[in-house]
């Protein structure tokens, strides 16, 4: 008999992740036109003025993960879901362009800190036999955001205002905070242990000697993983957030949202079989196979620009296959990468895991923003997507040559 998986609880934070990355997707792809119709942002600036959320949320999450091992963490969990589902009302009100990066800033930091507390959650509440694929529902309701979300946004982008947008991701987040509040959260054995010893004694058995410790807030035997994954997150961030740019620039007459929702089903197809496969220890395997898509698909987003002038309808044919292929490849590494991050931890430490893997991302991710307009600006966007496809070629390599064995080493489940 299997492990039960499908438990209220697992129902509700299931429930919760959807509804706060739909709020999340929403905004994506609309807001490079907000800032540039809205606030009259030139290209060089938008990449820089988005990556603010990314690396604000980058800076908090060790911190993050840290309080969540050390204390309870549904209170802090739902703390950080409330505040981010109220920052919508700021973007709202926000009059100048200053209001609006503190605000996307503060985004930043407090939906990091919610992603963190919701995967760890999802882990801490599910059988450790059925992890993988815990793991592969828990990322797919992502996908099904990614699917809807960036569609919904645009469509609104044409009918509807910003504020009507705004207004629509708030709903949604404000309807997620109170499924994350139906989650019954089960406090770790070892967080038990040790409080249960510090009420007895007044000592912190995990408290270390040394008062500040980087092990403390990062998983020190993920940082070779770290590496290949945020040489990975670089072209994905590019992409995600300036495609539909790409897709005017080289004057394809495409529906962009589709694009996203496309992603979405090579992800969800891949996770569900992906989450089987590492659950039966086929860790290291999975992410071998799917950066072979990956490595791909961003060869031909570059190829786009050439081929779009001589025939567009083999343009458009390539610029959907792109997000099959990246869904593909994606939606097997993800849940292989996370659980691979928590066999590299000791159980007390599986916050910390999670929040260097997502930091890992989040780094990638903000460099991918922050650099892709000033490329764009100079070599149009295809040049991104090539260079994109070199990083994920060499993030390849040395995951087959590097990470692989160092984690047949120190893995500890």
């Amino acid at each position: 008999m299997k492990d039960r998986l499908f438990t209220r609880s697992y129902a509700f934070i299931l429930a919760a992740n959807f509804l706060l990355f739909f709020g999340f997707w929403i905004l994506i792809p609309v807001l490079p036109f907000y800032l540039r119709e809205v606030y009259g942002c030139p290209a060089a600036m938008l990449g820089a003025i988005l990556s603010c959320y990314t690396v604000s949320g980058l800076c908090v999450r060790p911190f993050s993960g840290y309080l969540m091992d050390k204390f309870p963490r549904k209170p802090i969990y739902i703390l950080c879901y409330f505040i981010c589902a109220s920052i919508f009302l700021g973007y709202m009100a926000a009059g100048v362009l200053t209001w609006f990066i503190i605000l996307r800033t503060l985004h930043g930091v407090f939906f990091s800190s919610v992603t963190v507390g919701g995967n760890t959650l999802c882990v801490d509440i599910t059988p450790s036999s059925r992890r993988g694929e815990a793991l592969g529902y828990y990322g797919l309701t992502n996908n099904i955001a990614m699917a809807l979300g960036p569609m919904t946004g645009l469509f609104m982008h044409d009918h509807v205002t910003y504020n009507g947008i705004f207004l629509t991701g708030m709903a949604f987040s404000f309807t997620g905070l109170l499924c994350a509040l139906c989650v019954k959260a089960r406090t770790p054995e070892s967080l038990k242990a040790r409080l249960l010893h510090k009420q007895k004694t007044g000592v912190d058995p995990a408290e270390p000697k040394r008062k500040l410790s980087l092990d403390r807030f990062i998983l020190i035997k993920g940082i070779p993983v770290s590496i290949a994954l945020l040489m990975l997150s670089v072209p994905y961030g590019a992409t995600t957030n300036f495609v539909a740019m790409y897709a005017k620039e080289i004057h394809l007459d495409v529906p962009s949202g589709f694009f996203f929702t496309l992603m979405a089903a090579g992800m969800g197809a891949s996770r569900l079989v992906a989450g089987k496969k590492v659950d039966q220890g086929y860790i290291t395997q999975c992410i071998h196979i799917g950066l072979y898509p990956v490595v791909l698909a961003f060869f031909i987003l570059s190829m786009c620009r050439f081929v779009a002038p001589h025939s567009m309808g083999a343009a458009e044919t390539m610029f959907f296959a792109v997000p099959l292929l990246l869904g593909v490849g994606f939606g097997v590494i993800f849940p292989a990468m996370n659980t691979l991050y928590i066999n590299l931890a000791p159980n007390n430490q599986r916050a910390t895991a999670t929040s260097t893997y997502l930091t890992a991302w989040d780094v990638g991710i903000g460099i991918g923003i922050a650099t892709s307009g000033i490329i764009a600006q100079h070599f149009t966007f295809y040049m991104v997507y090539l260079i994109g496809s070199v990083l994920c070629l060499v993030s390849m390599i040395f995951f087959n040559m590097k990470v692989t064995p160092h984690y047949n080493r120190n893995k500890l489940r």
